[in-house]
């Protein structure tokens, strides 16, 4: 690991990301783990998602705000998600709805504007991703996603009022500090690090954080996820379970004590991702989730992020967090030849990631 060059961590990281995202997503937010092994089996490779989901709530889901509510709202479908309304309504609708093995989920999605925006401008511009990410999540078909989180909603709910982008952000809710808020962070933290200012990164991932989500709780955790990625790329000799075993403490959650347990004792990732801490988006759990795999899988990609898929719950946004990790620690070759090819935006990503590469002067 110790021969890595910056380019090729970050390379994995960025891959990582997409990767990890669609390989969960056809057993996205499956709370209930027997039906997704009847289901979908052991999620190994990509999958299309079933018609039907037997733990969602998308039906339950406001659509003119964030959160629970009322369907009358037309924030979904008149000015998001434009012909996607009708499954909203429907009992055991899938969030991802129609989507193909291999594609991405809208955050991640949301992430390729992230980073196609720094790409295009060579520096970090805050009202340019603004733009664009309105541009983007207004556009009709401009995706094949069908759900939208909270933030999204909260978001265009206030555009619609004519509130300036800049101030759309939504007020602080109950899922507000959720891990889908972190996916899109890893691109803008490589290109501001290009410089070697490590505080300058960070400060400008709350930046971005902020325009979209308004929490404390939200920032403080993305700064723990976001202290392992710096150290990778700029420390090679740098190591993931000591970094991921110290955030989780840091965090409160005793990580290095919980993966001697299950050595000693043989017991499942179930006995902690859905045990000890819940595998649902809260930030509180979801990121320890995500720092437990990758010190209990540091130095096997594809068993982490099978493991992460296979816990179920909200394992898209953990699986893209756990990729970008992972990826950074162990670079682009870790990452499985059938997972790359088998992404369905495989030439599209090639292009976009390789553009961010070559525009911030990482090879």
């Amino acid at each position: 690991m110790s021969t890595l060059t910056a380019a090729e961590r970050i390379r994995g990281a960025l891959w990582g990301m997409f990767v990890g995202d669609a390989l969960a997503m056809p057993v996205h937010w499956y709370y209930d783990l027997a039906a997704l092994q009847r289901d979908f089996g052991v999620i190994r490779d990509y999958q299309a998602p079933r018609a039907e989901h037997p733990n969602s709530i998308m039906a339950l889901a406001s659509t003119g705000r964030g959160g629970r509510g009322s369907q009358d709202g037309d924030v979904v479908g008149g000015v998001i998600l434009k012909g996607k309304r009708h499954h909203w309504g429907q009992a055991n609708c899938h969030y991802h709805q129609g989507m193909q093995a291999g594609d991405n989920t809208l955050n991640l999605l949301c992430a390729r504007v992230v980073l196609r925006t720094l790409a295009a401008a060579g520096r970090y511009v805050p009202g340019d991703f603004l733009r664009e990410y309105v541009a983007f999540m207004t556009a009709p078909d401009s995706h094949n996603d069908t759900y939208a989180e909270s933030y999204h909603r909260d978001f265009f709910a206030n555009y619609a009022r004519a509130v300036p982008p800049e101030h759309c952000a939504g007020r602080e809710g109950h899922d507000t500090a959720s891990i889908g808020g972190l996916v899109g962070l890893p691109p803008l933290v490589f290109a501001v690090l290009r410089h070697g200012d490590a505080a300058g990164a960070s400060a400008a991932a709350l930046t971005q954080l902020r325009l979209t989500h308004r929490s404390s709780r939200l920032e403080r955790h993305a700064l723990e996820f976001i202290g392992p990625l710096v150290r990778l790329v700029q420390d090679t000799s740098a190591r993931i379970a000591p970094l991921a075993c110290a955030a989780a403490e840091r965090l409160g959650f005793a990580a290095t004590a919980v993966i001697e347990r299950v050595r000693r004792k043989h017991l499942t990732d179930q006995y902690v991702i859905g045990g000890l801490l819940s595998s649902a988006c809260y930030i509180d759990q979801s990121l320890p989730a995500v720092f437990y795999l990758a010190a209990r899988y540091p130095d096997d990609f594809e068993a982490a992020l099978i493991a992460n898929a296979n816990v179920g719950g909200d394992n898209c946004h953990r699986g893209a967090v756990l990729g970008a990790l992972l990826g950074a620690a162990m670079g682009l070759e870790a990452i499985p030849e059938r997972w790359m090819q088998g992404l369905t935006a495989r030439t599209a990503l090639d292009e976009e990631i390789e553009n961010f590469i070559a525009g911030f002067g990482w090879e």
